[in-house]
């Protein structure tokens, strides 16, 4: 391994030693830096692109060239150099584009010429957008992220880098990677990282999003959740209606005329772009681009996005982009950071032979290695200098890295990290950690610790995790996972204990089984459709027992496995000695008048109690993704979705004798789902379940098909449940069923032309959710309301139908990202 490290260290410094070094300075015509401005090769694709501070350097072989250097909105400038055996700084000083107009004969109503180049450019839209049907290039990725201002401390925790600076400006972010970039339209992409490193984490693989934003999609998503429904292009087929245009006036480069044009957004509040795009004369296409991105453009995450893009000849017809930089700005909660992100494009292949199995479902695939270059690899390939930030930076993490893999600075960090928090400790749930030991401990938050309810009373509910990692490698997915919990009750005095122990593995693909057992209490419904909290505010406050119990001596298998392809095998075994529970408990704090407590069994479609009995219940299952796409790294595969609906099918059967088991059925279910983006239009979400019961000779009330209902204000999930459904009322044990849950997401559209909803963005949904059981079993309900209300929640009008009738209303408030209240 030395040796070769050996010899590509000396491969790269001979073939340095070959090549005459340019270095030089680009500034404007008052010396201030022109970031990122671009140093190009004449009459080549040959280039580099300058740093934040305007600094560049360029590896050439012994020879003469023209070098030109280009920012865009300046007039580029263009200077002879002949290299040999020594270096040669050739700084440059470029000056504001000086545009001329053209003639015009203006007139009340006349219209400005911008128009009508927008017009041309349209045209020739679909052509650009198709001219190469593949390529292939390597992408030079430069990204950061800054602070310039971050509070002391966050949700009551003080905020602490773990790099010793206290320093309010500091290198959130650095990353370098070498991707080859390949495309083959309309779909196929693929990205393969060369090298790559991350200031302070060596075991990390960095940025690797060479894709090229192309305005001339109509449609264009710039990075994700930025705004669900994308941003409208300049050149549109549909731009004339979004924009407003204004003709700036014309240049000259190698003898064409090019046209500059201010954009213009015609209303606020809507996805759109504003800034400058430069137009060649003639055959219309795209020279270069400033585009902008606020608030004000529905954008979701950050507060502004700046967007530069250059394209350079590659021939006489096709034109290849040269550089492309984003410019980000947030600020949230206190937190104030910016950032830019450089892609800089070269060798490019506009006529490449891909293998036919070159484009397979791995969208991403990361090399062995690529992020153990030595420094010196990373200086003789690096396009664009690093600034004197960056070098610090990669010099002080780099230190820590070092250290902090020390033993004793590890028993620190384990001293910060576990010292008690008290919002964790109510809320969340806190972690401790040994990391010497891979080690981690995670116990439950006191809002469940204690529960209230009529079978049990007041309970106590102590559970946690202990993982350990069974790997030093980093990303390894081997690890062992238990889950003790002990429960008790003070009304019914029963003490209930269960554990389960989980290994996860997989070199390539994800796998994992499991193994659990013990005595514990269950809902009727083990899909729980009631949490523990939402019940026990129910029962105690408002005498409103919804949740139905059953007590069971259990043991349980179950394995899940990917074996590629988007394809997930997954099944087990259950054994339960269920227990049937009555209620113990009538105490109420609000003690509402002519209100009691319902038994405890599912009323709706029960006259009494279950009997106690025995069931051994097996089940697998299937579910495919096609168009499954993969990121690959060196040691395991992760899969990153489809545009494509999933497909599950899952078969039960209770096996009737095996173990005692009372129970003699076989039962399916078959699901599809969705999430169709359709840009500008919004997102449509959808789920699809078909299913019953092939044999039914002997089934309990546990084993029914159950439907997650709702009777309380917080929301369901939405495509999983029913807003107002009653819990139990539509079980059943019927031999088919159908049950649908369709909602779109209009994502501003709509709302974005009501003064006060497109300035606090709230977003308008709509849906429906839809059972039949049969002929006495149909339901459906409608509903419509608002979502993005403080970023997390949804408020939803509901309605229920039966029989073509109204029979219920209500209102639903959800909240993102904290599950079932």
């Amino acid at each position: 391994m030395r040796i070769l490290t050996f010899i590509n260290l000396f491969i790269v410094c001979y073939t340095s030693a070959q090549a005459g070094r340019i270095s030089g300075k680009v500034t404007d015509e008052n010396g201030q830096a022109l970031v990122y401005a671009s140093i190009l090769v004449k009459g080549t694709t040959l280039g580099t692109t300058a740093n934040k501070q305007g600094d560049y350097f360029l590896q050439l072989d012994p020879g003469t060239y023209t070098i030109i250097a280009q920012y865009v909105g300046y007039t580029r400038q263009e200077k002879t150099v002949t290299i040999g055996a020594e270096d040669h700084t050739l700084d440059f000083q470029l000056s504001i584009q000086q545009l001329s107009l053209k003639e015009v004969v203006v007139r009340p109503g006349a219209e400005d010429p911008a128009y009508e180049i927008i017009r041309q450019a349209i045209k020739k839209r679909p052509y650009y957008l198709n001219q190469l049907n593949a390529f292939q290039c390597e992408v030079y990725i430069k990204g950061q992220l800054q602070l310039r201002a971050y509070p002391r401390k966050f949700l009551g925790e003080k905020i602490d880098f773990e790099d010793g600076d206290t320093s309010q400006r500091k290198m959130l972010f650095l990353s370098e990677t070498i991707a080859r970039y390949s495309v083959e339209k309309p779909r196929k992409s693929k990205i393969e990282v060369l090298s790559t490193k991350v200031s302070g984490r060596s075991d990390d693989f960095g940025l690797s999003t060479p894709q090229i934003v192309s305005f001339y999609e109509n449609n264009i998503s710039v990075g994700r959740n930025l705004n669900p429904r994308g941003f409208v292009s300049p050149i549109a087929s549909s731009a004339l209606n979004f924009y407003r245009y204004h003709y700036e006036g014309s240049f000259v480069e190698d003898g064409r005329e090019i046209n500059r044009i201010k954009v213009t957004p015609k209303r606020r509040y809507e996805p759109l772009f504003s800034g400058y795009i430069n137009i060649t004369e003639g055959d219309w296409r795209i020279h270069s681009l400033q585009l902008r991105l606020t608030k004000s453009s529905q954008m979701e995450l950050i507060d502004s996005l700046n967007i530069e893009q250059l394209y350079v000849p590659y021939n006489n017809d096709v034109w290849v982009i040269k550089t492309q930089v984003l410019y980000p700005a947030v600020k949230l909660l206190g937190f104030d950071a910016f950032g830019s992100f450089v892609n800089v494009y070269s060798s490019f292949n506009t006529t490449p032979s891909f293998d036919r199995r070159f484009f397979n479902n791995t969208y991403l695939k990361i090399y062995e290695g690529s992020n153990k270059k030595p420094a010196a690899f990373w200086d003789s390939i690096r396009p664009v200098p690093l600034q004197a930030e960056e070098i610090a930076d990669y010099h002080r993490k780099d230190s820590l890295e070092k250290a902090h893999k020390d033993p004793h600075y590890l028993d620190s960090i384990d001293r910060r990290r576990n010292k008690p928090h008290l919002f964790a400790m109510v809320a969340t749930g806190q972690s401790f950690y040994r990391e010497k030991r891979r080690e981690t401990w995670y116990f439950n938050p006191l809002l469940q610790t204690a529960a209230y309810n009529t079978v049990e009373g007041w309970l106590v509910n102590l559970g946690g995790r202990y993982t350990k990692k069974l790997d030093t490698i980093p990303g390894s997915r081997r690890a062992l996972s238990i889950e003790p919990a002990i429960r008790y009750g003070f009304s019914n005095h029963h003490l209930n204990a269960a554990s389960s122990f989980t290994y996860t593995h997989g070199n390539k693909y994800f796998s994992s089984f499991s193994l659990s057992g013990g005595k514990w209490v269950y809902q009727i419904n083990n899909a729980n459709p009631i949490s523990q909290l939402s019940n026990t505010i129910r029962s105690w406050l408002f005498e409103r027992n919804y949740a139905k119990f059953y007590e069971a001596w259990f043991a349980r298998f179950h394995f899940s496995k990917d074996v590629g392809s988007g394809i997930t095998v997954f099944g087990g075994l259950k054994y339960e000695d269920r227990i049937p529970l009555e209620n113990t408990s009538s105490y109420s704090f609000g003690d509402r008048k002519g209100v009691t407590f319902t038994p405890n069994f599912p009323i709706e479609i029960m006259q009494q109690n279950f009997a106690r009995h025995q069931a051994f219940i097996g089940n697998v299952g299937i579910s495919w993704l096609p168009g499954t796409k993969y990121i690959e790294f060196p040691e395991r595969i992760v899969n990153v979705g489809s545009r494509y609906p999933l497909l599950t099918f899952n078969y039960s059967q209770g096996i009737h004798k095996w173990l005692g088991s009372d129970i003699d059925y076989a039962k399916w279910r078959f699901e599809v789902s969705q999430s169709v983006n359709m840009n500008l239009g919004g997102n449509f979400r959808y789920k699809m379940a078909l299913g019953g019961f092939m044999r039914r000779d002997s089934v309990q009330v546990i084993d029914y098909t159950h439907f997650n209902g709702n009777q309380i204000l917080a929301s369901v999930e939405y495509l999983n449940g029913f807003q107002l459904l009653p819990y139990y009322k539509y079980s059943n044990k019927n031999r088919i069923y159908a049950q649908s849950h369709i909602e779109h997401h209009f994502n501003g559209l709509l709302t974005n032309k009501i003064p006060l909803f497109r300035k606090i963005n709230w977003y308008l949904v709509m849906g429906a959710n839809a059972l039949y059981a049969d002929s006495d079993k149909e339901y459906v309900e409608v509903f419509a309301g608002f979502e993005n209300l403080l970023k997390i929640a949804r408020f939803d009008w509901v309605w229920g139908v039966e029989k073509g009738h109204v029979v219920t209303t209500g209102v639903r408030l959800g909240i993102r990202g904290f599950g079932k209240l």
